[in-house]
C-alpha cells in the first residue's frame, strides 16, 4: 500500500530526529544509516527512500535547523531603515537563533566537525560552499547599497567588507558551539554585531586606488 504524503512526512521527521540523536552520540563518521533506521523504528529501506546517503541526511538536518533564518534577509530588507540596519538585524538574529535553539546548536556542531572530513561528505561540503557564496552575495549587495546611500565611505571595498562581516559571524558561531558555557551569546549578540559594524563604518577596507585616481588626488 502506498504511503500518503502525510505518512511520508512523519517518517522523514522521525528519521531526522533519530539522526540528530545518533549523530550527536556517536559522531557522523561512526554512524551507519542502518543505525539511524533502527533508532527511528523504521526499515533501512525507509532511509534510502528519503535520503540518498549520509551526506544528504546531514544536509536535511542543516536545512531544518537553519530554515527560520532564510527569510531574514527578505524581511529585514523591507523593514530596516537602511542597509547597515538590515545587516545588523540579520546578523544579530542569526547569533540569537543559534544561542536559543538547541537543535540548531547540535546541527552546527555536527557540520563544523564533519565538513572537510570523509570523502562521503564531499557533496555536503559543496552544498555548504554554495550556500556560503550565496550568503556572501546578499551581504555584498547590502554593503554596496550602504556605500551608494552614504552609510559607508565612497571608497569602501564592499566585497572585503562583506567577507569581514560573514567571517566574523561564522567565527563567533564556530567558537561558541565548541564552548556554549563560555558566555551568554544571546545577550552578547547585539553588542558584538554593533561593534563590528561600527568598526566597518569608521574604518572600512578601502578599494585600491587606480593610477587615474592617484593622479586626480595629486592635482592642486
Amino acid at each position: 500500500m502506498r504511503r500518503t504524503k502525510a505518512e511520508a512526512a512523519i517518517t522523514r521527521g522521525q528519521l531526522l530526529d533519530a539522526a540528530e540523536r545518533v549523530f550527536r552520540d556517536r559522531g557522523v563518521a561512526g554512524t551507519a544509516l542502518g543505525e539511524v533506521a533502527a533508532a527511528a523504528g523504521v526499515s533501512r529501506g525507509a532511509v534510502y527512500w528519503h535520503f540518498r546517503d549520509k551526506a544528504d541526511l546531514l544536509g536535511a538536518l542543516c536545512e531544518r535547523a537553519t530554515l527560520p533564518l532564510e527569510t531574514l534577509f527578505d524581511s529585514t530588507a523591507a523593514s530596516a531603515a537602511n542597509p547597515l540596519e538590515s545587516l545588523r538585524i540579520t546578523a544579530t538574529a542569526t547569533l540569537m537563533h543559534l544561542a536559543r535553539d538547541a537543535r540548531c546548536q547540535a546541527v552546527f556542531q555536527l557540520v563544523f566537525q564533519t565538513c572537510g572530513g570523509a570523502d562521503e561528505m564531499a557533496p555536503l561540503a559543496s552544498t555548504q560552499e554554495r550556500e556560503r557564496h550565496a550568503c556572501l552575495a546578499r551581504i555584498h549587495d547590502l554593503m554596496e547599497r550602504a556605500v551608494a546611500e552614504g552609510f559607508l565611505p565612497a571608497d569602501t571595498d564592499a566585497a572585503l567588507a562583506a567577507l569581514a562581516l560573514h567571517s566574523y559571524v561564522t567565527g563567533l558561531m564556530y567558537a561558541w558551539v565548541q564552548n556554549p558555557g563560555a558566555y551568554d551569546l544571546a545577550a552578547a549578540a547585539p553588542g558584538l554585531i554593533d561593534a563590528m559594524l561600527a568598526g566597518l563604518a569608521a574604518q572600512p577596507p578601502r578599494r585600491r586606488a587606480t593610477p587615474a585616481t592617484l593622479c586626480e588626488r595629486r592635482r592642486p
